[in-house]
């Protein structure tokens, strides 16, 4: 190990392509670096310390980074001799000083212009939260008195689930308790009634657990395999694919997922993530920690539960069920009991389509704002780029 000093210039030769350099500040004097980092003591005669470090803020940096490695993916190392061998081209010191005032200049913009770009992404999420909670609490969309009330809408639902139970298609559940006065979080407009997640859908089950389903057990194709990657805020990703052969999907077919059912992650750290499951090709299993909710019937809108499952009121309730040692979870009984508020029919579908409207503003206003900010670091990596070209 070596001690350093400020003003140093130090990089790491494992991690310097990703930003592990930098020039030692005052605070740091006397700090120690292991045999993995490098301590360069430029020629400030021939260059700026701070011009050196803007370069190393460039694409051409990155390349010379690469020409000059050796290693494995997970460990790879600049070559001394290839990295300090490696022929460039500098402008003199004055002219760098020059370049050096006006790259700081439109650093300090492109570092606004950001701070802007991201504040206004803050903005539409919480927008999109906000639509989201008017949703739930029937601010959203209007009410009909006309519409037949929400008690009525249940009373069909259950005799709904009773033949099913009768004909043997559906297994029958233990009775639900009523709902008590302290679990109902705000007042519900006329016609809503507050009722358990249970009561109105079909199935709600797990992935398999443990051994039953390895990650040893993972192939290049097969069976897919719905994972928490896969789930989105209100979107399926399906970039993320996981798959299992068909010998071992027989063991736990059980577990199978179909279009239309809704997936709910059972973390909660970075809020509910559920998703309606779209079309895929063939078979689909859902993992230990992906709940699938199976609505049968067309007297409760499968998007409607996603939304008010994803909403924020929503996600405070079940975070007051979370358990666990390391990473805390919830888990189906605790779903099946979840306390929700159910619209008449009609309103469900008219709050879906006033939601979905809403919504792909917010996306398309997000996708807008994304793109500023890609082209706010094309353009500084350009500036740098024709800094050097002089």
């Amino acid at each position: 190990m070596s001690a350093i000093k400020a003003g140093d210039f130090i990089l790491s030769g494992i991690d310097a392509r990703n930003g592990a350099f930098g020039i030692v500040p005052d605070e740091l004097e006397g700090a120690i670096i292991t045999n993995d980092f490098w301590c360069l003591d430029p020629d400030e005669s021939r260059i700026d310390k701070e011009f050196l470090l803007f370069l190393t803020s460039t694409e051409f940096f990155d390349h010379i980074c690469k020409q000059s490695s050796d290693g494995t993916t997970q460990r790879i190392r600049l070559q001394k001799d290839r990295f300090f061998n490696y022929e460039i081209s500098l402008p003199a010191i004055e002219e760098q000083k020059v370049i050096l005032k006006k790259l700081k200049e439109l650093k300090n913009g492109s570092e606004s212009i950001t701070t802007e770009l991201t504040h206004q992404l803050t903005l539409v999420q919480n927008l999109r939260r906000q639509l989201l909670q008017e949703a739930v609490q029937g601010k959203l969309a209007a009410q009909d008195p006309s519409d037949e009330p929400a008690t009525a809408l249940l009373q069909k639902i259950k005799a709904e689930k009773e033949r099913l139970v009768k004909s043997g298609k559906l297994k029958k559940d233990k009775e639900l308790p009523a709902i008590t006065a302290g679990e109902t979080p705000f007042e519900l407009p006329d016609g809503w009634v507050w009722c358990r997640l249970g009561e109105v859908v079909n199935q709600i089950f797990d992935g398999p657990f443990g051994s039953h389903l390895k990650t040893a057990d993972y192939t290049k194709f097969g069976v897919q395999v719905i994972r928490l990657e896969n789930l989105g805020e209100m979107k399926f990703k399906k970039e993320k694919q996981t798959f299992i052969s068909d010998s071992k999907y027989q063991t736990i077919k059980q577990h199978t997922v179909y279009e239309g059912d809704i997936l709910v992650g059972s973390f909660l750290a970075d809020g509910v993530k559920c998703v309606v499951l779209p079309k895929l090709e063939g078979i689909s299993i859902a993992k230990a920690d992906c709940f699938c909710i199976r609505i049968g019937s067309s007297l409760v809108s499968k998007r409607f539960i996603m939304f008010l499952l994803s909403s924020n009121l929503m996600f405070i309730e079940l975070s007051k069920l979370l358990r666990g040692m390391t990473r805390l979870r919830i888990n189906t009984t605790q779903l099946k009991n979840l306390p929700i508020p159910l619209p008449p029919l009609p309103e469900q579908r008219r709050i879906v389509q006033k939601l979905e409207q809403l919504l792909h503003r917010c996306d398309t206003l997000e996708a807008s704002i994304q793109q500023g900010r890609a082209y706010n670091g094309q353009l500084l990596q350009q500036v740098l780029r024709e800094a050097l070209q002089g």
